[in-house]
């Protein structure tokens, strides 16, 4: 007659679904101790070396994008990203545009008019203008600097449109 061992769990038949995760639960949260610390530490220090490189080079692609996407968003290149970065970014990048735009409708074809010449002759002294509200509205407050934004970016929606016109395109 052998001696039969008791369980502390019940068959596993009887055990439910609750029961285990419960169980398991219990074993994952087990209190940090100094030799438990300690064992993480040094496997740290095994570890970190070995990763080091690929985390490197993983934030420098997570960067490549982050920069192609805001660039992509302001209309330009990445590596004129710098030129446009602060509160009025993407004014100063609209404004770049506009100007590049006129540089193209001054310099186009001689079947525009000479109110498209004389529209961007007028414009550019405007958007110098423009320029130096832009910077001096981001040395306002918030609110203010919303404010004066949004007004720059109506006054630029109409140069645009008014451009467009002069390049023959239809809004």
């Amino acid at each position: 007659m052998g001696l039969r061992r008791r369980r502390s769990t019940p068959p596993e038949g009887d055990a439910t679904p609750v029961a285990d995760a419960a169980a398991a639960d219990a074993r994952a949260r087990k209190p940090l101790t100094a030799a438990r610390a300690k064992r993480m530490i040094g496997i740290g220090k095994a570890v970190a070396p070995l990763l080091a490189p690929y985390a490197l080079a993983a934030a420098g692609v997570a960067r490549e994008r982050w920069d192609a996407y805001r660039a992509a968003r302001l209309g330009v290149e990445p590596g004129e990203l710098a030129a446009y970065a602060g509160p009025g970014g993407a004014l100063h990048a609209r404004l770049s545009r506009i100007a590049a735009a006129l540089d193209q409708l001054e310099s186009g074809d001689e079947r525009r008019t000479d109110a498209a010449h004389r529209f961007a002759i007028d414009t550019r002294p405007r958007l110098a203008d423009l320029a130096v509200a832009v910077r001096a509205a981001e040395q306002m407050p918030g609110p203010r600097r919303r404010t004066a934004y949004r007004s720059i970016g109506a006054e630029l929606d109409r140069i645009e449109i008014t451009l467009l016109q002069h390049l023959g395109v239809r809004a």
